[in-house]
């Protein structure tokens, strides 16, 4: 089972229940819904030209939209490139791009922004049923290549040592994208629902699990040691889910 097969197996059994839900925007993106984003956005990133290995940059916020991006990318065979720096043949992006910064061909934005093409217009071009099982699929820096089967493999022993259950309410309170990233796919291998939130205080945090339910929150250090010993909220320390992976 490749990666962002790993990712999407809850999906034929969650459907329409929520997979991640963005405290900023509102937005709630279910299982089916990202499906059917991932594979119909590789069909567009190849019907414009994308091919085996070329890279993406993606300068996408945390969020609903990041992990459809990514996995759109991977799916379709090409590389995700966090960051909005650099050679691409594409960018995807929020709402604006730096065309001095980012050398691309061509860019698609989830909001309206001048120079680039709707992401929407991604999903008209058909499906990708199958992706990639091996090859390289995200990079942080353009040179450490993280590769299909190592990202698999790292999340099935990640699953094993976190123990996330489909009935979970996540919070992420993460803040860095590619460890973000990494929450994001744990939760949905498992068949969790996570609840992205954006630099939340102690309080914030609370509040939030207490209003959504939450029964894990992943954090930065900082935080994650300060909300200890709530006898509910089990406490992951947002290094946990890239230590294995080396970062």
């Amino acid at each position: 089972m490749t990666w962002t097969e790993l990712v999407t197996a809850s999906a034929p059994t969650k459907g329409d229940e929520p997979a991640v839900s963005d405290v900023r925007t509102g937005e709630v993106l279910t299982y089916a819904a990202f499906v059917r984003r991932v594979t119909r956005a590789a069909a567009g990133l190849r019907r414009h030209g994308l091919e085996q290995g070329d890279h993406v940059l993606i300068d996408v916020p945390l969020g609903a939209s990041l992990p459809v991006a990514v996995h759109a990318v991977a799916w379709a065979g090409g590389v995700a490139v966090l960051g909005n720096t650099g050679k691409a043949r594409m960018l995807i992006t929020q709402r604006h791009h730096d065309p001095a910064a980012a050398d691309v061909e061509q860019v698609f934005s989830f909001q309206p922004a001048p120079g680039a093409r709707p992401f929407g217009e991604l999903l008209t071009a058909g499906v990708v049923e199958l992706g990639p099982v091996a090859g390289p699929a995200v990079t942080l820096d353009g040179v450490r290549m993280f590769d299909h089967i190592e990202l698999a493999g790292d999340l099935r022993r990640l699953a094993a040592r976190l123990v996330v259950g489909k009935d979970d309410i996540v919070i992420s309170a993460v803040s860095e994208p590619f460890r973000g990233l990494r929450v994001i796919d744990l939760a949905m291998m498992t068949g969790a629902h996570v609840v992205v939130a954006h630099e939340p205080s102690v309080i914030g945090c609370r509040v939030l699990a207490q209003e959504r339910r939450a029964t894990i929150v992943v954090a930065p250090y900082d935080l994650a040691r300060r909300l200890l010993g709530d006898p509910i909220l089990r406490v992951v320390d947002e290094r946990a889910v890239v230590s294995s992976l080396g970062l």
